[in-house]
Parts: structure tokens; sequence; C-alpha cells
């Protein structure tokens, strides 16, 4: 409980965070329909929020070394907020996606001045319950905005209005809190090429980790819309997904502890490919029927970030954890930034179901990559603690770089 309190207010601040920059994505997309935005700029401003994404990670250790963690934290808030604020001032699907990027930058440079705060204040005795609880409230946070979807009006400034006030909430307990910052960390180096020395399955892992969960989310509203989909069925849509990811954490975790990890990534991208399958050929799913893709979907296709990166982590030393986590956070952002437009473009040339053909196209690649991995080299048998990795900042290999060895 003492641990609970003293992380309340980093707690509650990533909570509100994600309420807000959860829900921007999904309402950004029906805005965009309603607005007669093509589907091409629709996956752009997808495309706009991973390049932001991908700044701000790079950007926010450097700027907690001059300004320090609160100011930081207020920066990144207000560039947020500002984006959100702006939408329905300039209704143009350029200047969006401009918004979006900032909105990236939001959410990669509070999540890591927030994992930079955790990381000097919890002890190797705190860091798993710390990280529990911190895994617990993104996911909720996460699931809530989804559904948020439901009762948020397309296109309206009370709907960006609305996000833009939990943006700015997000600012308020962290803050006020009366807890000492704590001393800045340095940023780690960006070495794209060590995540594919360690495992070049791994990094090829995260990049379809990617494929996956950013066409999905920033793209998947413009599929629900084709298929007769209401906002508020949209909403289930993507919640379906999120809620199916946030389950199978802990049973792939332990699948993935208990076998070789290379054929874990491979049975999780044969199972995606068959749900794509199934929603593509099938044409009288129904509502219950998509549903319940999305979230089977979600089982199979969230952990994959996580198995990969474990697996790489088997073949790194203690030193090198927290640059190959932004390694592998490197190969996400560049997979993120082409996926939501590389759909959009899809979906015009062939329709909603080309989505879920690109999907499957790169689970199937990953398995003959993964195939063909395992006869390169042996898997190692000391492998690193299963952790459930958020993909939120370059700095959260120091969160949970400390309890990757198995007991």
């Amino acid at each position: 409980m003492r641990l609970l309190i003293s992380f309340a207010a980093l707690f509650l601040s990533v909570l509100l965070l994600q309420l807000s920059s959860g829900g921007v994505g999904p309402l950004d997309a029906l805005s965009g329909l309603v607005l007669g935005f093509s589907n091409q700029q629709i996956g752009l401003l997808g495309s706009s929020h991973f390049l932001g994404f991908f700044i701000g990670c790079w950007w926010a250790p450097r700027l907690m070394g001059s300004v320090g963690h609160s100011r930081a934290f207020a920066a990144f808030t207000a560039a947020g907020a500002i984006g959100l604020l702006a939408h329905m001032l300039i209704v143009n699907p350029y200047a969006w996606a401009g918004m979006r990027i900032a909105s990236g930058i939001c959410v990669a440079g509070c999540y890591t001045v927030v994992e930079a705060w955790l990381q000097a204040k919890v002890t190797n005795e705190t860091r798993g319950r710390a990280m529990g609880v911190y895994r617990i409230v993104d996911m909720s946070g996460s699931l809530m905005a989804q559904m948020m979807i439901g009762v948020l009006a397309p296109a309206s400034y009370v709907s960006y209005n609305l996000l833009a006030i939990l943006c700015c909430a997000a600012l308020l307990p962290l803050t006020l809190t009366k807890v000492p910052q704590p001393a800045t960390p340095s940023a780690p180096r960006l070495r794209p090429r060590l995540a594919f020395e360690r495992s070049p399955l791994a990094a090829a892992g995260v990049v379809v980790a990617a494929l996956s969960s950013a066409s999905f989310r920033m793209v998947g509203p413009l599929y629900g819309q084709e298929v007769g989909l209401s906002a508020g069925q949209i909403a289930y849509f993507l919640s379906a997904f999120v809620l199916g990811g946030a389950i199978a954490q802990y049973p792939v975790g332990w699948l993935a502890d208990k076998f070789d990890r290379r054929w874990v990534l491979i049975w999780l991208s044969v199972a995606p490919m068959l749900s794509c399958a199934v929603t593509v050929f099938s044409t009288g799913l129904g509502v219950n029927g998509i549903m319940l893709a999305a979230f089977l979907f979600g089982m199979t296709s969230f952990p994959i970030y996580s198995v990969a990166a474990a697996h790489a982590h088997d073949f790194a030393d203690d030193s090198e954890r927290v640059e190959l986590s932004a390694a592998l956070m490197f190969y996400f952002a560049l997979g993120a930034i082409a996926a939501p437009y590389g759909a959009s473009i899809l979906i015009d040339a062939f329709g909603p179901r080309a989505l879920f053909i690109m999907i499957a196209s790169g689970h199937v690649l990953l398995i003959i990559f993964g195939l063909t991995r395992m006869r390169a080299r042996p898997t190692r048998e000391d492998k690193t603690r299963y952790v459930y990795a958020p993909r939120t900042s370059f700095l959260i290999g120091r969160l949970t770089g400390k309890s990757r060895k198995r007991d």
C-alpha cells in the first residue's frame, strides 16, 4: 500500500494521459470520415503520430537533462494539449498531421519522464510490484480510452476539448507532488544495429508487432465504418483488441519462459494470420463475430513485442539492456510510422479487408524468417525472465532491466 501511495501521483498522471492520447487516434479517424478526408489522409494522421512518438523518445531524455522532470513533463503535455485544441480551428488533414506529430511527442515525452522517475525511486525489492501496477494502470487507461469513442461526437470541438482537458489534468498530479524530483538519467545511445546483431528475429518481430498494432488501432475505425459498425460498436471493436492483448500477457509470458521463444513467436504469428484469414474470407461474421475476431487478434498479436524483446535480451549482457531496449523501440517506431499510411493506401485500392491481408502477410514473413533463424543457431538455455514491455519510451529498459535475470 505504501508503494502504491508513493507512486500515486505518477500513476494518476499516466491514467489521465492515456485517456487523452489513447482516444485521439480513433477520434481523428472517425472525424476524418465525417469531414470527407480520404483514407490515405486518415492513414497519414496515424503515421504522423508515430513520427512524433519517435522524435519524443529521442528528445525527452535530453530535455529532462536541461530543465528537469516536472518542467519537461509540462512542456510535453502543453504540446499535446495545443495539438488537440487546434484540431477544430484548422480543419485540414495536413495541418492535423502536424498536430498529431505534437501528440506523439507528448505521449513519448511524458512516458519517458514517468519511467525515468519510477526507475529512480524503485528498488530491486519493489520493482516487480511497481511495474505490475504501472502495467495495470496503463492498460486500464488504454481500454477506457477506446470505450470513450462511443460517446465522443466526431469532428466536434467539445470532443477534442474534453481530450485536451484530460491532457492538461495529467499535469496536476505530477507537478504538484511533494516527492522530490530524481536525478536526471543519462540518455541512452541509439544503436539500431545492436538489436539486429543480438537477434535479427527479435528486430523483425517488433516491426511486425508495429505493423499489427499501429495499423489496427489507427486505421481500424476505417475498417469498422466500411463494414457497417456504428461509432459505439467501433469503440467495442478497438476495446476488444486491447482487452485480448491484456489478458494474453500472463499465459504468453509463461509459455515464453517455458518453451523456445522462437516457437512461441512463430505460433503467435500463425494465430493472427488465421484470424485475419477468417475476417477476409467470411462475409457473414456479424457484429459479434467481428468483436470476437478482434479479441482473438489482440490476444495473439499484442504480446509479440514483449516475446521478441525477451528473446533479444537472452543474447545480451546487463551493460547492453537499456540500449537494446532503445534499439527495439527504434524498429517498432519505423514499422508504426509506415503501417497506418500503407494500410490506408491498400484499403483505397482493394477495400477494407486489405488491412487484414497486409497484417497477415507480415506475419507470414515473420513465420518464414523465424523458421530460417532456427536453423542458424540454437536457442539459449539460460533465458532472461519474460517481462511485459510497454512500447512507451527508450528508457523502459532501465525500468525492467534489473528484473530480467531468472531466479
